[in-house]
């Protein structure tokens, strides 16, 4: 993608990202408190875990936000924690040149212990990466792709935690061209409202 294309679509998905933001928090501001919208946000940096022409350069800074509409919070067993995801949108931020991406989906919760938690998402994503082989990085076949991750994290109390994760992002084969997808690690510090 060139240099300018690539900032239009930067600036486009800064924009929907901080627009979707602010409509959360004024619906967030005018619900009562029991029924609240916006539920986490995660703050934390990334890098690519693939080798070869396919590895990425840089680290990726991340922001993460979490809604619980369904909630999850309040699910007492596996049944209702499984049918009560909560909903998460997101960016990670390429840095030398490399993909930004845009993701949203579901993610679920399980608790170990008061401290220990696992957690598992999957939804899709948009970035501004490169669709064919150039030999820099992942060929990543189309634009939209499939975005799915694991994590473990730890609380220090009830607001604030910490959580290392790993994501993969690829297309399944379901378009034309190469699908190298992207993975990358990373770690997360997150506040809990």
């Amino acid at each position: 993608m060139t240099t300018p294309s690539r900032g239009l679509v930067l600036r486009s998905l800064s924009i929907l990202l901080a627009s979707l933001i602010a409509g959360v928090s004024d619906v967030s501001a005018s619900a009562h408190a029991e029924e609240r919208i916006f539920d986490e946000l995660r703050f934390g940096a990334s890098s690519s875990t693939q080798g070869g022409g396919e590895r990425e350069d840089g680290v990726f800074p991340e922001v993460t936000g979490f809604f619980d509409p369904f909630g999850a919070d309040s699910a007492t067993d596996w049944k209702q924690k499984l049918s009560r995801p909560r909903i998460h949108f997101g960016t990670s931020i390429g840095t030398g040149g490399e993909a930004s991406q845009v993701f949203t989906g579901l993610s679920w919760t399980a608790n170990i212990n008061d401290t220990l938690f696992a957690e598992a998402g999957f939804g899709g994503l948009i970035h501004t990466g490169d669709l064919d082989d150039d030999g820099n990085g992942p060929a990543l076949g189309c634009r939209l792709l499939f975005h799915e991750y694991i994590g473990l994290g730890y609380r220090f109390d009830t607001h604030w935690n910490v959580t290392a994760q790993v994501a993969h992002s690829s297309h399944a084969d379901l378009c034309d061209g190469p699908n190298h997808g992207m993975t990358r690690a990373g770690v997360q510090i997150g506040y809990k409202f």
